[in-house]
């Protein structure tokens, strides 16, 4: 996998950016110490799938997870799901662990976290297209190009 795709999708945005290159990581802590940032700025990029042929992109803060009741009543559907890794990399380009709404084969909507929104200095780290390669952000900047819907979609991992 490269990260060409996704680098040359950011460049053409004109966000400030950085590209992180650091390898493999075992944790959020250590891919967060890796780029710099705090662990709930690195952000999991997630497709699910709504329908037949219908995806989604969702970016989660490090430390939430999907909340799939509020997914569901914010799309107004009773059921999604999440697609496995050989059809979103079909339907994204990119293999699981390395998705990335820049670049992605086909531009699926993409919903943000709440969480993500509100704090015009934060910048968040995103996967790019290859396995230990990352780009940072800023949030608000990030999330207004890519035309994100903000909703409250998550809640904390584990809860």
């Amino acid at each position: 996998m490269t990260e060409q795709r996704a680098t040359d999708a950011l460049k053409a945005s004109g966000l400030d950016h950085e590209i992180t290159r650091h390898g493999r990581v075992g944790s959020l802590a250590e891919a967060a110490a890796a780029r710099g940032v705090e662990p709930r700025d690195i952000i999991k990029t997630l497709v699910v799938r709504r329908g037949d042929g219908d995806f989604l992109f969702v970016l989660v803060p490090g430390d939430r997870e999907i909340s799939w009741p509020k997914l569901r009543a914010l799309l107004g559907v009773n059921r999604l799901s999440m697609p496995d890794k050989e059809v979103a990399k079909e339907v994204t380009g990119y293999e699981r662990g390395t998705i990335t709404p820049f670049g992605s084969t086909t531009a699926w909507p993409v919903i943000a976290d709440g969480d993500l929104a509100g704090d015009p200095q934060r910048r968040i780290s995103l996967g790019a297209g290859a396995h230990g390669v990352a780009m940072t952000v800023p949030a608000e900047a990030a999330l207004a190009h890519l035309g994100a819907q903000v909703a409250d979609v998550t809640e904390l991992a584990g809860h």
